[in-house]
């Protein structure tokens, strides 16, 4: 596995700290959506949001996009599950190209903006429909982008995601999420030495106990009702007892190991809008088959496991009778 080390180490040398952590990427595209003469207007059918279905971080953004009816004004296109040499490359398509952008490889966008970009083309990324170019690749605001400024876009009767009067604590809990739990993976799963590895165990899983404590009289993270942070942790949870408990060694517990954690990720996964863009099989595929990824597996024989058994999600979730509003079934499953 000597060269599969060398490709992971190639991949994410320029994210690596010398005690063996590591350190979370710069984006490249950062101008905001909105009314303001520095930024990008909110036109209908004028972007196209790219993601790699194995990636939790563009899972969000396109449950979000999906929840609140966005799915009419801004088109969705995907990579292939792996990396090739120059980055993500739209392998599923016609001639190896994005049907819209006409682009085969991601790192066109980036190129475009930065000809001497060298760092890893991140998904997702919105592009601009007309210039070809990229817009934003800011996986952290792009669904709050989608929750305020596209409002007058929303379908009608969609969820609000980043109620008014929630709000400070919303950004409080999605900054702790980001860095304890989505990412918080990556630093146990990444990891180059046994310290950092330890120091991330147990942060990842300090935060998971926390997480089932806070849920254990809430139905979602905020009380009855799906907010931004819950199409966060989702992606996470999703993919953990599939790849992060095996291939990252995140192996305390599985999240189904936990009462209330694992009956709020099925209850959250049984929104027909979030299933449709889950993707269990993917998820193995892409953490056990890509070359970058693979000697963390270990899995020089190219094998993608056949357990666990997802067929469990389809169980009852058993957190109705936390809710209060009698409405809340009707709004998170209509």
């Amino acid at each position: 596995m000597a060269e599969g080390i060398e490709v992971f180490e190639n991949t994410f040398r320029h994210q690596m700290n010398e005690n063996g952590s590591m350190q979370i990427q710069e984006n490249l595209f950062l101008k905001k959506f909105g009314n303001g003469p520095d930024e990008w207007p909110v036109e209908k059918n004028r972007y196209r949001l790219l993601w790699m279905p194995a990636c939790p971080h563009a899972h969000k953004v396109v449950i979000a996009r999906k929840l609140l009816g966005l799915d009419s004004v801004i088109s969705l296109g995907a990579t292939g599950l792996f990396r090739e040499k120059d980055g993500w490359v739209f392998s599923e398509d016609k001639d190896g190209l994005d049907p819209v952008l006409k682009i085969h490889y991601l790192k066109e966008l980036y190129t475009r903006e930065d000809p001497d970009y060298k760092k890893r083309p991140t998904v997702p990324i919105i592009a601009d429909e007309k210039t070809k170019k990229g817009v934003n690749n800011d996986h952290f605001w792009i669904p709050i982008y989608l929750e305020t400024v596209w409002k007058p876009f929303h379908k009608k009767n969609a969820p609000d995601l980043y109620p008014l009067e929630f709000r400070e604590e919303i950004d409080k809990m999605n900054t702790f999420i980001f860095h304890r739990v989505n990412n918080g993976v990556y630093d146990l799963g990444f990891a180059r030495t046994q310290k950092a590895y330890d120091t991330a165990y147990d942060k990842l899983f300090e935060a998971l106990d926390y997480l089932e404590h806070r849920l254990e009289d809430n139905r979602f993270l905020f009380g009855d009702y799906i907010t931004d942070s819950d199409i966060r942790l989702y992606p996470t949870l999703a993919r953990f007892d599939v790849v992060y408990y095996q291939v990252f060694r995140a192996n305390r517990n599985r999240i189904r190991d936990y009462k209330n954690l694992w009956g709020y990720a099925k209850d959250l996964y049984q929104v027909p809008d979030i299933k449709e863009s889950t993707y269990f099989e993917a998820y193995k595929k892409h953490y056990q088959l890509s070359p970058h990824l693979r000697p963390l597996w270990g899995n020089q024989y190219a094998l993608v496991a056949k357990g666990p058994d997802n067929s469990v999600w389809e169980e009852e979730a058993g957190r109705e009778h936390l809710s209060k509003s009698p409405a809340q079934k009707f709004l998170i499953h209509a």
